[in-house]
């Protein structure tokens, strides 16, 4: 089943979830988190603005967890899966655009799986995560790359606004460590890679994260990117592209 969210007026201010079925959205009387709701109606896909798929108070992210991606930056292998927060004034909504400021050299894409909590989770059990979840989605980890680097923390670096374009689709009943998601630059394959590649797994995180911080109903958790990042500018689009889930296409401004 695949979720999305969209907008129901021109100005992009009252948004309702739906089920996606082919062009047709199957629209929803509330957030599908503790259960799905058909209201009878239905809009066309082809003629709704979409919305980030999620109603995130935070984005938890988590870096280095693609071995080949921390080679390629010669960076130190972490011991425990490394947590950073990404603002919800990061989201941008699928097929949107993020304008590359001009205080940083290297603005780089960063094609990951992401899932969208279902319900609070504070002290799981890996062996119950999947239960937490409403899906999988698509994020780009949008990074300044130098700003990054010059911090002993992430947060400017990672933390930009609009810096977490999330989409299009929350797909859910997919194997969670057999998910493949590619990055396309400008109809370039930049990126290639699959959850199996993941040093820890979803269910793993999902454990490790809610032992410190709880996550709620739509709340997004991203999972790392794969190896080959790479910079952005002005005039290029950006699609990453989630087996079973959908592509998130983004244009740097």
């Amino acid at each position: 089943m695949k979720f999305c969210k969209f907008y129901t007026n021109p100005e992009k201010t009252e948004t309702q979830w739906g089920i996606v079925e082919g062009d047709i959205i199957k629209t929803l009387t509330k957030a599908p988190y503790d259960e799905v709701l058909p209201d009878g109606g239905s809009v066309k896909l082809s003629e709704v603005a979409l919305a980030c798929p999620c109603d995130a108070t935070k984005i938890v992210a988590i870096g280095r967890n693609y071995y080949e991606h921390i080679l390629e930056f010669n960076s130190e292998v972490p011991k425990e899966p490394l947590i950073f927060l990404k603002p919800t004034t990061a989201l941008t909504d699928p097929d949107g655009s993020v304008e590359k400021p001009d205080f940083t050299n290297r603005f780089d894409y960063e094609g990951e799986i992401a899932v969208v909590m279902a319900k609070k989770a504070k002290n799981v059990k890996k062996e119950e995560a999947l239960d937490y979840i409403l899906g999988y989605t698509c994020l780009n980890d949008i990074t300044a790359r130098d700003i990054q680097y010059a911090d002993s923390q992430w947060t400017r670096g990672k933390g930009l606004d609009g810096s977490a374009p999330v989409g299009p689709f929350v797909a859910s009943g997919l194997v969670h460590n057999k998910i493949g998601i590619q990055t396309y630059l400008n109809g370039k394959k930049v990126q290639d890679g699959n959850t199996e590649l993941m040093m820890w797994d979803i269910p793993s995180l999902i454990e490790y994260v809610t032992r410190y911080i709880t996550l709620l109903p739509g709340d997004v958790f991203t999972c790392g990117t794969p190896v080959n990042v790479g910079p952005m500018v002005p005039g290029d689009v950006v699609e990453i592209v989630g087996e079973g889930i959908g592509t998130l296409r983004t244009t740097i401004l």
